[in-house]
């Protein structure tokens, strides 16, 4: 705490945000991610949320990653403010020494946080819609070809982030799986199509007056848009076979994702990019429950389920996303999940 404590004062400083330590008059840590030192920071009378990169990631395995990816994600932010303002966070500067930096703190009656809406079991009020239609958005605008890819050569941070910890790690516990998911591992290692966010979850995606705030953006890169896509769908999915009475809603919001996503498909036929998605989905079902970060919120009986589900997928993957929600929707059904 008083490494945090330390770290907002200078922060505070290094951006003009205060001209001495005094000035602060609450640091309260926030919960919620693994890979970063996060606070709420009051400032007078105003809150900021602070945030600094770890070396190693708080969980059980041993998960490290550079700690320079925080400039990548300052990058991703600023980049989206630009393309989606309505949707975007105020960015207040960063410091490279700390590798930290200060934005704005959301809070308000009609903020909320999308993973709260949905393990609460809320009925969806076109949550996914906006998220895909705002992936869409910032997919297709980094793929056109005069935009500065400069900052986000991160290749090898997405590895060590996403690709060894999801996939590969993964593929080291199911050996009959190896070879289709090192051949995802390998496919999203070398793809540099568009921007990716690299951590499109619920967790990180607050509504504000209706539309989305995408956050935590320390994975971005320039990848495969599949991989965005496929992990909001992921989360869709696992809590969807998680609360049974939201199952068929749920699975909708998928579907409704990917409907808002499509139109914004121009930099390659959208079949390609929806049968790299359906492939990649199955993976990334099986990795929260065996790869490096599980989900919590899982029970065992369940978490067995996704597994033997995401296996027979990943062997036999489906070529569209409407014939893998369907399957998953009636495989869970004959389980009695």
């Amino acid at each position: 705490m008083q490494a945090l404590e330390d770290n907002c004062a200078r922060l505070a400083q290094d951006l003009g945000l205060a001209d001495r330590p005094e000035a602060i008059r609450a640091v309260e840590p926030l919960t919620g991610g693994v890979a970063s030192d996060i606070a709420r920071v009051r400032i007078g009378d105003a809150d900021y949320c602070m945030k600094f990169a770890l070396p190693k990631l708080k969980v059980a395995a041993d998960w490290r990653a550079p700690v320079h990816r925080n400039a990548a994600e300052y990058a991703w932010l600023t980049v989206a403010a630009k393309i989606a303002p309505e949707s975007a966070v105020r960015l207040y500067g960063r410091s490279e020494t700390l590798h930290g930096f200060a934005m704005e703190f959301l809070a308000g009656q009609e903020v909320y946080l999308w993973k709260d809406a949905l393990l609460q079991g809320q009925a969806p009020k076109g949550e996914a819609a906006a998220v895909g239609g705002m992936l869409g958005r910032l997919h297709a605008a980094s793929a056109m070809a005069d935009f500065d890819r400069s900052p986000f050569h991160n290749r090898d941070d997405f590895r060590a982030l996403r690709i060894e910890p999801y996939i590969e790690f993964t593929a080291g516990r199911h050996a009959d799986l190896a070879a289709p998911l090192q051949a995802l591992a390998n496919s999203l290692y070398s793809a540099e199509i568009a921007l990716v966010h690299g951590d499109v979850s619920p967790k990180n995606i607050l509504f504000r007056t209706g539309g989305p705030v995408i956050l935590d953006a320390e994975c971005a890169t320039m990848g495969d848009p599949a991989f965005d896509v496929a992990f909001c769908l992921n989360h869709l999915v696992l809590k969807a076979l998680h609360l049974p009475a939201c199952r068929a809603a749920y699975l909708q919001e998928a579907a409704a994702l990917w409907a808002a996503y499509a139109p914004h498909v121009r930099w390659e036929p959208a079949a390609g990019l929806e049968a790299r998605i359906a492939a990649l989905l199955p993976a990334l079902m099986l990795a929260r429950v065996d790869g490096k970060s599980p989900v919590e919120y899982l029970a065992p009986e369940t978490a067995s389920q996704v597994r033997d589900l995401s296996k027979a997928l990943i062997l036999a993957p489906q070529a569209g996303l409407s014939a893998l929600l369907s399957d998953i929707s009636e495989q869970t059904k004959e389980q009695g999940a």
